[in-house]
């Protein structure tokens, strides 16, 4: 298959669909982080979703008619419930609108298996609707995520919540049912003196990273048994969908 990851530097899908013999891409507007610049485009990925000539960063140039699957990771900053105290300021100067626009982009996307992942966002209510009805009419808003999971739900021992809109594929399969004993970082507040705590994996990106960029991206990174477990069930699934249409 064609597979295009997109806004991903990290590579982690990419590399578990290329492990299967599928020609993946991933695309950011930043270098790929995952060691494998012959598999990375670099660019605004708008234009990419239609298919056609790209290069990646090894200078190499390409041609795909049309993706069999697209995999978007669309960055959360203006969108994430989670930053609401400072959403007056980004409806203000533009930034949410802007946000709200490229996630969309997906939606609209020419390819009939579409997946779309970011944490719990402003497209699922009604916030969207209410501060932008002209987007809301644009792109049929609000439109509630197809799944919910965690990466414990795939051997990753971490809770994060995370949505995923879903097109053309079923719902992700979980390895796990039953939340294990979750890993997280406790510490004193030298102020109140209350014990604290953070998952463990986000509190270590905070601590590793050494820019506010970098703390992103890491913080960002698909849990490996999420990547795995997109790459093999969807793989499988198209693979069936193929050979009962043949």
């Amino acid at each position: 298959m064609n597979v295009l990851i997109a806004c991903e530097e990290s590579q982690r899908v990419c590399s578990e669909f290329r492990k299967l013999g599928h020609d993946a891409y991933s695309c950011d507007i930043i270098n790929c982080s995952g060691g494998h610049p012959e598999w990375h485009v670099m660019q605004d990925v708008v234009p990419l979703l239609k298919g056609g000539r790209f290069f990646t960063t090894d200078n190499k140039e390409h041609y795909v008619k049309k993706w069999d699957l697209i995999i978007a990771f669309p960055p959360c900053t203006h969108l994430a419930v989670s930053g609401a105290p400072h959403f007056a300021k980004k409806r203000a100067d533009g930034r949410q609108r802007e946000g709200i626009e490229f996630f969309c982009k997906f939606f609209e996307a020419d390819c009939e298996r579409v997946v779309i992942e970011n944490p719990i966002n402003i497209i699922c209510g009604d916030y969207v609707k209410t501060w932008f009805p002209d987007l809301a009419n644009k792109y049929d808003l609000p439109r509630k995520p197809t799944q919910k999971i965690h990466p414990w739900m795939f051997g990753d021992n971490f809770a994060k919540s995370t949505c995923l809109w879903i097109k053309g594929l079923p719902a992700l399969v979980p390895e796990v049912t039953e939340e294990p004993e979750l890993e997280y970082f406790e510490w004193v507040n030298n102020k109140t003196g209350k014990v604290k705590r953070q998952p463990k994996w986000y509190y270590e990106a905070f601590v590793n990273a050494k820019t506010a960029q970098e703390r992103s991206c890491l913080r960002s990174k698909t849990f490996p048994g999420v990547a795995r477990a997109m790459a093999e069930q969807w793989s499988s699934y198209i693979e069936k969908e193929q050979k009962m249409a043949v």
